[in-house]
């Protein structure tokens, strides 16, 4: 009798273990809803961009691409023709790739003339595991106070992406 109430009670224990969260599987951007800390490099190869100097007040769109991904230039294409739209809010496009890359990208579709564009390089690869990145593009919306909104893999059409930032929602 003692053996079965010790099996059932230990049982009852595992069972039980495992119906708890596992707080290591959510990502990082879901337990910290908050701007990641980012530090990119920019164009010029020598220049940090940090969180600090994100505009407060201002929704953020941050936006992981490739240069040589095919959805990312049909995304960047888009947004840009949805500039207008576009000028409250802080912009930031983050790669992996080589600068020499990022830079043919950025003057392909002219993207420095947009003062609320910033692109750049992780070159500390902060934003993969923050994300948990598996698809690209990768859509990150935040608020106006910095907390998130919400994280899209692959493509959203912009006039999608400009009514969840402009909403809060």
């Amino acid at each position: 009798m003692k053996y079965t109430l010790l099996t059932f009670f230990c049982s009852f224990l595992f069972f039980v273990s495992l119906g708890q969260t596992d707080s290591t599987r959510i990502p990082p951007y879901q337990r910290y809803p908050s701007l990641p800390p980012i530090q990119i490099l920019l164009s010029d190869s020598s220049t940090m961009f940090t969180k600090g100097q994100i505009p407060e007040g201002k929704p953020v769109l941050f936006m992981i691409f490739s240069p040589d991904c095919s959805h990312c230039q049909h995304e960047t294409e888009e947004m840009i023709s949805h500039m207008d739209e576009m000028k409250d809010l802080q912009i930031v496009m983050i790669t992996y790739h080589p600068l020499y890359m990022m830079k043919e990208f950025v003057a392909n579709y002219g993207l420095a003339k947009y003062p609320n564009v910033v692109v750049g390089k992780d070159i500390y690869y902060i934003t993969t595991g923050f994300f948990n990145i598996h698809n690209i593009p990768y859509l990150a919306m935040y608020d106006k106070k910095g907390k998130l909104i919400e994280g899209f893999e692959g493509s959203l059409p912009i006039p999608e992406v400009i009514k969840i930032l402009k909403s809060g929602k």
